[in-house]
């Protein structure tokens, strides 16, 4: 008896196609049967193989499911779910501002998601290497991965920061209690109420955080930056080893490192609302948190800024989705995926909203002033406001500890996606760095870590806010529009569809296809057109950056963004025959060029561009 397995389709006198609208790939068993009287007898049946990638190619896979989702989940929340949802929500509405958020998160955040993690588990490869399904728009992934590089030039920096006061805590006193230290001005007040009346006069917590940690009284602005600040080099240092080391094996090693990273915070955000609600006032900050004014809804301001907060919190457009979602087994259930890590982003943000605004409430009560006028967000509200209430605790060094190892961790796991990405991007895009992946995972952190010390030097901070200002802003919501229109209109939202249902083996719902297709690139369209109209030039307190400084901040905005036209005219001269010869290669997915030669270009056809 002999027996083999062959592909259905080179049995196709024999069963029915490979592929059809319910079934997955197929192959089948073949039985030969020695020779009964004269007649040869066989048997066949269909058996259904574990789903592999249509190219065969092999990849390495999470380790276990739980990691990437912890990957994915860490990647997305971030700090800024603890100093800027709860912030918007108590200045746009309370309650009511759940409203929009909860709008755009159906109509573009979850969509936008989705489709990022169907793109990279189908293609299996970084945020450049996808765009094979369209080679003229592969600009756009290198825009992306220059985005990922630019956050971390600063994103890295606040991390070291955290470091800093997480070592600075451990002392019986806290630091930035009282006046009476090295660093303190004559305007430092221990009066945290004379602190907000009086404009020249500055609590211990905030002169601690800009005259301690920062040193900015020793720079006159971005012209008079000074040398790096030893005691913050060494903790960016640290910092790019905990990173090199979490990822120079690739996902193996990052998968472990979010079992403590993705799930710490959530810990300690518990335990710090349990201490929380016990403080004196508390309730009156979460009352103010969930305050419902829907009269709000009724300005533009507030839907504009729910808008910005969906683009920027679920972390699309960085390429970190589409290089985690590169790791998974084929077969894996992206969509459910989705709907898991967004609704827990979102929801994170929302119980952070508890915890801050419950210490806020207390510092309100304490000292005796309006909540507005210790509600702030960015990094004043972690490393000013917070950490001050902690010190008014009894065991306040505990607390501060628990809280900065929150801040550590939030921070490590976001930081260590968008280096993934960087580094998935690129390995995949020039095949022969795949076999140094750890030389080239040190080259990359060695490079973030040179340019980081810019922003630890006397006049760091306001590189800082440069980059913050301009690395990832327009630029990022340009990028997703590219990709949203990329693959929803030229490769096509129906084919797209196909890809999905191969994988997970249900087609995406009429909806999901309405929004990739129409929704998600207006409210694109439209959110950069907001981005230009609404753009004012950064600042730092009361300083304004010299014009010199606006245009390197608009340089390296446009650097990215340059990307996705430069590479389509590179494409585009380099491609054979005539100019419609190639147009339709560079639009084409590369696996169908054959079918060019023979003139037929689905592109070309208006069928492609009405089918949903």
């Amino acid at each position: 008896m002999i027996k083999g397995r062959l592909q259905v389709g080179q049995m196709s006198s024999v069963v029915a196609p490979a592929r059809s609208a319910s079934m997955g790939p197929k192959e089948v068993e073949l039985m030969l049967v020695k020779e009964q009287n004269g007649v040869q007898f066989t048997s066949s049946t269909l058996v259904s193989p574990a789903q592999t990638h249509p190219s065969q190619e092999e990849r390495e896979t999470w380790g276990k499911k739980i990691d990437f989702l912890l990957s994915v989940i860490g990647f997305a929340v971030d700090l800024a779910n603890v100093w800027r949802f709860p912030y918007l929500c108590y200045k746009n509405g309370g309650g009511a501002f759940l409203v929009p958020y909860l709008f755009f998160m159906v109509i573009a955040g979850m969509p936008l998601f989705y489709m990022e993690l169907a793109l990279g588990q189908y293609n299996r490869e970084g945020a450049a290497g996808v765009w094979k399904i369209c080679p003229i728009f592969k600009g756009v992934g290198f825009t992306v991965i220059l985005i990922s590089l630019y956050v971390g030039f600063y994103y890295n920096v606040i991390i070291a920061w955290a470091l800093f006061y997480l070592f600075s805590s451990f002392t019986g006193d806290l630091p930035w209690v009282h006046c009476n230290n090295t660093w303190n001005s004559p305007n430092c007040s221990d009066l945290f109420n004379s602190s907000f009346n009086d404009t020249n006069k500055f609590t211990p917590a905030a002169e601690y955080f800009e005259r301690a940690v920062l040193h900015l009284q020793d720079s006159q602005g971005i012209d008079d930056l000074g040398l790096p600040r030893w005691q913050l080099t060494s903790c960016l240092a640290v910092v790019i080893v905990v990173l090199y080391f979490s990822l120079w094996k690739g996902v193996k090693t990052s998968g472990k490192v979010v079992w403590i990273t993705a799930t710490m915070p959530y810990v300690v955000l518990t335990v710090l609302l349990l201490r929380g609600v016990t403080l004196p006032g508390a309730i009156d900050g979460i009352k103010a948190y969930l305050s419902v004014d829907f009269l709000r809804l009724c300005e533009a301001k507030v839907w504009i800024e729910a808008a910005t907060q969906i683009c920027f919190s679920l972390g699309v457009g960085f390429g970190v989705l589409i290089a985690f979602s590169s790791y998974n087994k084929f077969s894996n259930n992206c969509y459910r995926d989705a709907i898991i890590t967004s609704s827990i982003n979102s929801l994170t943000s929302f119980f952070s909203g508890f915890v801050i605004f419950s210490f806020l409430g207390y510092m309100s009560q304490k000292h005796n002033v309006a909540l507005d006028e210790v509600a702030t967000n960015g990094p004043g509200l972690v490393f000013i406001i917070y950490p001050e209430a902690i010190a008014t605790l009894p065991g306040s060094s505990v607390w501060a500890v628990i809280f900065f190892i929150m801040l550590l961790t939030l921070g490590i796991d976001s930081a260590m996606g968008g280096m993934e990405s960087v580094i998935t991007g690129l390995i995949d895009e020039f095949k022969f760095l795949h076999r140094h992946r750890e030389l080239f995972t040190l080259f990359i952190v060695v490079s973030t870590f040179l340019i980081s010390l810019f922003c630890v030097t006397n006049g760091g901070i306001y590189v800082f806010t440069l980059l913050d200002h301009f690395a990832a802003g327009t630029s990022i919501l340009f990028g997703v529009l590219i990709e949203a229109i990329g693959i929803a209109w030229f490769y096509g939202v129906d084919r797209f569809s196909d890809d999905i249902q191969e994988m997970i083996g249900q087609r995406p719902g009429l909806y999901w296809r309405i929004c990739w297709k129409f929704v998600s690139p207006c409210f694109l369209l439209f959110m950069v057109g907001v981005s230009f109209a609404t753009f004012n030039p950064p600042s730092y307190g009361t300083y304004e950056f010299p014009m010199w400084a606006n245009m390197i901040g608009w340089c390296l905005a446009i650097s990215s963004m340059t990307m996705v036209p430069l590479y389509a005219l590179y494409k585009f001269c380099t491609l054979p025959g005539r100019f419609s010869d190639k147009l339709a290669y560079a639009i084409t997915p590369e696996t169908e060029h054959h079918l060019v030669e023979g003139g037929e270009v689905r592109q070309f056809k208006l069928q492609h561009w009405l089918v949903v």
